[in-house]
């Protein structure tokens, strides 16, 4: 497994992805009207820096690291991932964070945040359990899950 930075090449990918993701709506505060323009804005373009997961040659997976907040808060990183469906399972999402913190770090942030894990994605709360985060907030009902209706999102963190 090779986890690189994005190049201009890679966004069609990652763009396709996010799409799957978006659509599927159990994971993803983002749905099927997000425009591409949009995605991008928060996946690829600066802040953000994109990084691709790759299996001899063959695109696994994504994920960004941006500033969680501007100003006072940027010392604090955000960070989204998707694996591609046919790597699931498999242990990618755990390694692309752990790479990602080591990213964060790198670049001067001091703490992690993701402000909106669904909570009854159950295998994306363990993971990110698995790289140190906790759960600090729960969010009644903010999540408009496509199959449950409305379940709870959660806020977790990590100091770096």
């Amino acid at each position: 497994m090779t986890i690189r930075e994005a190049t201009e090449a890679d966004w069609p990918r990652v763009w396709a992805l996010f799409q799957s993701v978006a659509v599927a709506g159990d994971a993803f505060a983002y749905d099927e009207s997000t425009t591409e323009a949009v995605a991008r804005k928060l996946w690829f373009d600066l802040p953000a820096q994109c990084w691709i997961c790759e299996v001899a040659g063959r695109f696994a997976g994504t994920y960004y690291v941006r500033p969680n907040q501007p100003g006072r808060g940027d010392h604090v990183a955000n960070a989204g991932y998707i694996v591609t469906p046919e790597f699931r399972g498999r242990g990618f999402a755990v390694v692309m964070c752990e790479h990602s913190l080591v990213t964060a770090k790198r670049f001067g942030f001091t703490a992690m945040q993701f402000n909106f894990v669904v909570s009854v994605n159950t295998k994306a709360v363990r993971v990110w359990e698995k790289c140190g985060f906790v759960t600090v907030g729960r969010l009644p009902s903010a999540f408009r899950h496509a199959e449950l209706g409305f379940v709870d999102a959660l806020v977790m963190f990590r100091v770096l």
